[in-house]
């Protein structure tokens, strides 16, 4: 298959080589899990249960809220011992609600939905298979977190006719969608093709990094169900994983800026994600655990876990041996879009696809110099950006003029940083500044809030003032035509 030249990027080390011949291993119920009830974009979940309620593995703990969210359910059987705010694995070490339970040892599934086992053409609507994946609360799990039914449900707003399935992982160390497409093709294989159906789309494009042969080979072999898919190798460059970048890679479709790529009419879901489709609809099962990378020199077994969602990071790096040595720097994700771990207390979330343990002489930071005005980022920025000119605004505080030259375009993906020979930490200027204009932004709403709340109290004063005045000429009027009529005087 012809495939499409894509700019910038940059050529990275392999690094996969310490898990990527460990088979996936399932990690042992822990003791308790701390699940939060906001792992997706949007708003948070709203809890469902109460302090000393026992619940069943898989039951509903969080229900969606309003617009862009999604379910969280218990990934173990046991007893709910608390609902609070604790770390979140985030950088900026903030909390979220989370619901604590305790687990009771027996593994104990809830009553879960009945599954469809039915082959091709499945016997339920696109409508209905989009509802099922959302009850199941699965989500994207490349990353990006985002809510997978209302993915799904774009096929009724948009014509959809390519379905792209993201099995690049070009990230390094990370290895956990590698063991799935190895050890879980055929699964992957029919979440791909009922959510596929779901859409109506006419073909799917499974596209996976040349680096992975074995993965290539599984998925070929168990694509050949279905001739509608085909299954491609793409170059090993990052960030090909990036969904804009990846569908102009293998289709020419470029994404216009704060555009979706369902507005070209295609959509680009995980490897991963498709199997957590494929379990929800033939098991009934909602997405209670993932695989995770956990990697690095400072980690003693490097492995891909199979992980019950909301396990501490200590615990789950206990199951890998323990740190040896101390590392320098724990990161959630990869190296490059991950960010650095608050505490090895925060709990594994449903986007959480690699757990690092990085030494020193792994992390190889330079001191930071001044630009020399290279144009290295330029040319590797995947976004046909200038970084060094966005930078530059920032610096002097100046975000309006960096957004005015696509800072909101930026993925952060981290290629500027990582090519510029100054050591200039470029993405972080970027994520600061895109947060702080969404600040900016939320704050201008809320303003906008607070003023149409102000003028539509002044309005109705003034209304309740004309109504009393109203009111009160009328009943002046009533007195005056039932006053009596004083006598007329006779000569």
């Amino acid at each position: 298959m012809l495939l499409f030249q894509v700019k910038g990027g940059v050529k990275l080390s392999y690094r996969k080589e310490l898990s990527s011949e460990n088979a996936i291993v399932r990690m042992p119920t822990p003791k308790r899990v701390y699940v939060p009830l906001q792992q997706h974009v949007g708003a948070p979940a709203e809890p469902v249960v109460t302090v000393g309620q026992v619940v069943g593995k898989g039951q509903l703990i969080g229900r969606a809220g309003k617009g862009i969210s999604a379910n969280v359910h218990a990934s173990i059987s046991g007893t709910v011992v608390a609902i609070e705010d604790r770390v979140a694995p985030h950088p900026s070490g903030l909390t979220q609600l989370t619901v604590v339970i305790e687990s009771d040892g027996q593994d104990r599934w809830a009553e879960l939905p009945q599954p469809i086992t039915a082959d091709f053409p499945l016997p339920a609507t696109p409508k209905e298979l989009s509802e099922r994946v959302a009850a199941a609360g699965i989500v994207g799990l490349g990353g990006a977190a985002f809510p997978s039914s209302v993915k799904l449900d774009m096929g009724q707003k948009h014509l959809i006719d390519t379905l792209v399935i993201n099995g690049a992982e070009c990230e390094p160390y990370v290895t956990c969608d590698d063991r799935l497409m190895r050890e879980s093709a055929a699964e992957i294989i029919d979440g791909v093709r009922i959510m596929s159906y779901a859409l109506v789309a006419e073909k799917v494009i499974i596209a996976i990094e040349s680096n992975k042969p074995k993965a290539l080979a599984a998925m070929r072999e168990a694509a050949k169900v279905d001739s509608s898919i085909r299954v491609i190798a793409v170059p090993t460059r990052f960030p090909m994983g990036s969904a804009q970048h990846l569908l102009l890679a293998v289709t020419g479709r470029e994404t216009p800026a704060n555009a979706r790529t369902a507005e070209v009419g295609a959509l680009v879901h995980n490897v991963a994600t498709a199997r957590a489709v494929s379990t929800a609809i033939r098991r009934g099962e909602p997405l209670i655990s993932r695989v995770v990378t956990v990697s690095g020199l400072g980690v003693r077994e490097p492995s891909n876990v199979e992980v019950p969602l909301g396990t501490a990071v200590e615990d789950l790096l206990a199951f890998c041996g323990g740190l040896h040595p101390v590392p320098t720097l724990m990161i959630g994700g990869g190296p490059m879009m991950g960010a650095a771990l608050p505490s090895v207390h925060a709990p594994v979330v449903k986007g959480s696809s690699a757990v690092l343990a990085l030494t020193e002489r792994e992390i190889n930071e330079g001191q930071q110099e001044p630009c020399i005005r290279c144009g290295s980022c330029v040319t590797a920025c995947p976004a046909g950006l200038v970084p060094v000119e966005m930078a530059q605004f920032i610096r002097r505080g100046d975000l309006q003029a960096a957004k005015a030259i696509g800072l909101q375009d930026c993925i952060a993906c981290g290629s500027c940083s990582f090519i510029c020979p100054s050591s200039i930490p470029l993405v972080h200027y970027f994520s600061f500044a895109n947060g702080k204009l969404g600040a900016l932004d939320r704050d201008a709403r809320r303003q906008d809030r607070i003023r149409s709340l102000m003028q539509a109290r002044t309005e109705r004063l003034a209304r309740e003032a004309e109504a009393k005045k109203a009111a009160a000429a009328a009943r002046k009027a009533a007195r005056s035509a039932t006053r009596p009529t004083a006598p007329k005087e006779t000569a």
